[in-house]
């Protein structure tokens, strides 16, 4: 609680005059005696002794009443929070040859979990540089032979973390193939009608009562989208060629990065009857489609060899790609000031009735 007008509290110096003034009033007496010495060894009643607290009561009342005039009041802090937060479609390839062993600090992997793994860590942070998207929608799309939208932009990253954890390397031969302008162009079409997505979306959290309503309220705008597209095999199934699909992003303002995994000196792991075995995978990757995508659409393209490389890579688009979020602070007040009249007026009433009755003076 504070005083909106505190030099008002100055009014308590007066009150010691009050007293003064009070104690040292000339009276005249009314009726005249020769003497008082009887009275004087008369005993005094409860009411001579309380009679003191009439003027106590007084001066309570006025300090009361001063204390209103200095307008005490509560405030409460309120955040107004405005986010220019970026749409991002991460576009993973989950084909066969993902299956490749990969070193994920010490760890034997295949190259599809370390990607899981990295990409967890940009969407929720790692503690170290990567501090989390929590302010962005992500989406998250795969794709082998057919591409598929795994999750929709949302900006609860829980629901998409589980996603990405379920994410597995395609099992049936007749959909195992890299259909990357598909992918691309799918991801594309989605980061486009992101602004109806997030509408769609809302007025569904509010029908089932959910509290992220709030998150994408009016405050939220989309600064900038982003195709984060990883693979690590060649375009050959579908219907869209990359670079068409690259042209479309072009041209609805979508940034893709691209990123190549893995190594010409990779293994994948065969499991026989005589035990496993360490197959050469060889390379597959069309790094320069990669870069002539990126370059396109203004992103860059990066060669992940490992998963310190990849991190590194995935460190960069972070740093480049800043969420902007504004706060703006305010107080809103409430009057205190009503309980300390009420106060000082029942005091009053009170100290007037006494004044009245129980302590009255005759004459």
């Amino acid at each position: 609680m504070q005083l909106y007008s505190p030099w008002v509290l100055l009014l308590f110096l007066l009150l010691p005059v009050l007293v003064f003034m009070k104690l040292h009033k000339k009276r005249s007496a009314t009726i005249k005696f020769p003497s008082l010495m009887d009275m004087r060894n008369c005993v005094a009643s409860w009411r001579i002794r309380f009679r003191p607290f009439l003027l106590l009561a007084r001066l309570i009342c006025v300090g009361l009443l001063i204390v209103a005039l200095a307008r005490p009041r509560k405030g409460m802090v309120l955040d107004e929070i405005s986010t220019k937060g970026i749409a991002i479609e991460v576009v993973a390839d989950r084909s066969g040859s993902m299956d490749a062993d990969m070193d994920y600090h010490r760890q034997k992997l295949n190259r599809l979990e370390v990607v899981k793994k990295v990409l967890a860590d940009f969407i929720d942070g790692n503690k170290k540089k990567l501090k989390g998207r929590n302010n962005d929608l992500i989406g998250l799309i795969t794709f082998a032979r057919y591409c598929d939208t795994i999750c929709p932009l949302v900006l609860s990253h829980n629901v998409l973390l589980e996603f990405l954890k379920k994410t597995e390397i395609v099992k049936i031969r007749s959909e195992d193939g890299t259909a990357m302008g598909n992918a691309i162009a799918l991801a594309a079409a989605r980061l486009k009608n992101a602004e109806v997505e997030i509408q769609k979306r809302k007025e569904q959290l509010i029908q089932s009562g959910e509290t992220d309503s709030d998150r994408l309220s009016d405050g939220f705008e989309i600064k900038s989208k982003v195709i984060i597209l990883l693979t690590d095999g060649v375009d050959n199934a579908g219907e869209y060629k990359p670079m068409q699909a690259a042209e479309l992003a072009k041209d609805w303002g979508i940034k893709i990065y691209t990123i190549g995994i893995g190594s010409s000196q990779d293994f994948a792991t065969v499991q026989t009857m005589m035990g496993d075995f360490k197959v050469p995978t060889g390379q597959n990757l069309d790094e320069r489609l990669l870069k002539a995508i990126a370059e396109k659409t203004g992103g860059f393209y990066g060669r992940a060899n490992n998963a310190k490389t990849l991190e590194k890579i995935i460190e960069k688009i972070d740093e480049l790609e800043k969420t902007e979020v504004k706060t703006l602070q305010y107080t809103q007040y409430a009057e205190m000031f009503s309980p300390w009249t009420l106060a000082a007026l029942l005091l009053l009433v009170l100290e007037m009735f006494a004044n009245c009755t129980i302590f009255r003076k005759i004459p």
